[in-house]
């Protein structure tokens, strides 16, 4: 899925998303959908690996019931993250889940990335969202300590408190770098720090959290409940980023949304690297549980439709009708399908 223009993370820079997208029909005929995208470089699951896994999965489920089913597939979470979601979802899909029927109008306020690097490319992008009606955006930083304070510093000024930005370091400083970061910016208006250290460098991100004038947010490291019981004894982590993918299920997802609520801090949602159906899927669980402005906006970045009735997104917010529910534009499925397998029981 090819995207309007190159999106870049300290870890990798995407020009294109290659989700997996699985569709499910039962013996009456009824289908139902989900799509996952494993990241290269976000974690240890690789694509190779998610597509053999769910091959191996899906040949296990025959005869099975959807709900031993589930019970099955969620114990070999740790396995692939991302492949179990996707097979997990599409089947809660399937039985008609309540976190995917909205039930009134709702408007959520989406964020969106800066890209530009330069002052006049930074002026004129900021003029462009800030006209398109959002009020926060990602600024992505973690390759360079003193080039991202000098980018974040003019970002902010240039702003002048029109809007607020959120920093995601997506795991690339040391200790010292982020918090040498952190205190280097000059101007109001960065409303948290994402995941400055390494997922596994608890104690550095916790140190990072002692020092930064900003609040932090943790991302990868948050899979679990036992994940967000563990971010909430760290001072100054106001923050805990879940994505569906991570979560396995979005009954899963809904508890974790709820631990973050009850353990005093704020859940953000959204997956920038999701489609417009993990997207969808996203935005629906948060138009119940979520307080903040989402991060589901991947579908914005990608140039095709999934759906025929595509996702409305206007001034800055994401719109979702009483009764949406989507409708697969096939093909635009098929044309951009590079890979096809085949189960039938």
């Amino acid at each position: 899925m090819p995207l309007y223009q190159p999106y870049k993370l300290s870890y990798r820079t995407f020009t294109e998303f290659e989700p997996f997208f699985i569709e499910l029909e039962d013996a009456a005929g009824k289908r139902a959908f989900s799509d996952a995208h494993v990241s290269p470089g976000s974690s240890s699951e690789t694509r190779e690996g998610a597509w053999k896994y769910c091959q191996d999965r899906l040949h296990e489920l025959k005869g099975v019931d959807i709900e031993d089913g589930k019970i099955k597939l969620l114990a070999r979470l740790e396995q692939s993250k991302v492949a179990t979601t996707l097979l997990v979802t599409a089947l809660e899909s399937l039985q008609d889940s309540q976190w995917l029927q909205i039930e009134k109008d709702i408007d959520q306020e989406l964020i969106v990335p800066v890209n530009a690097m330069d002052e006049p490319g930074i002026e004129n992008e900021l003029q462009l969202l800030l006209g398109q009606g959002f009020t926060t955006f990602k600024v992505k930083v973690g390759k360079d300590v003193d080039a991202d304070i000098a980018r974040t510093n003019t970002i902010l000024r240039l702003l002048a408190d029109r809007a607020t930005i959120r920093l995601d370091a997506n795991r690339a400083y040391s200790k010292e770098d982020a918090i040498r970061f952190a205190q280097g910016i000059e101007y109001a208006g960065a409303d948290l720090f994402e995941q400055p250290c390494d997922s596994e460098a608890w104690d550095d991100n916790a140190a990072v959290a002692l020092e930064s004038p900003i609040p932090l947010m943790l991302d990868e490291p948050i899979c679990s409940l036992a994940d967000i019981e563990r971010a909430a004894q760290i001072p100054n982590v106001g923050y805990c980023k879940v994505k569906l993918k991570r979560f396995g299920s979005l009954d899963a997802l809904a508890a974790g949304i709820q631990s973050v609520h009850d353990h005093g801090m704020l859940a953000v949602l959204g997956d920038g690297l999701g489609s417009e159906i993990n997207n969808w899927m996203e935005a629906a669980v948060a138009a119940r549980l979520i307080r903040t402005k989402g991060e589901f906006n991947g579908f914005l970045k990608h140039i095709d439709h999934l759906f025929l009735n595509s996702l409305s997104c206007q001034n800055g917010k994401i719109h979702l009708q009483a009764r949406y529910f989507p409708q697969l534009d096939k093909e635009a499925i098929d044309r951009l399908t590079v890979d096809k397998y085949d189960v039938e029981y």
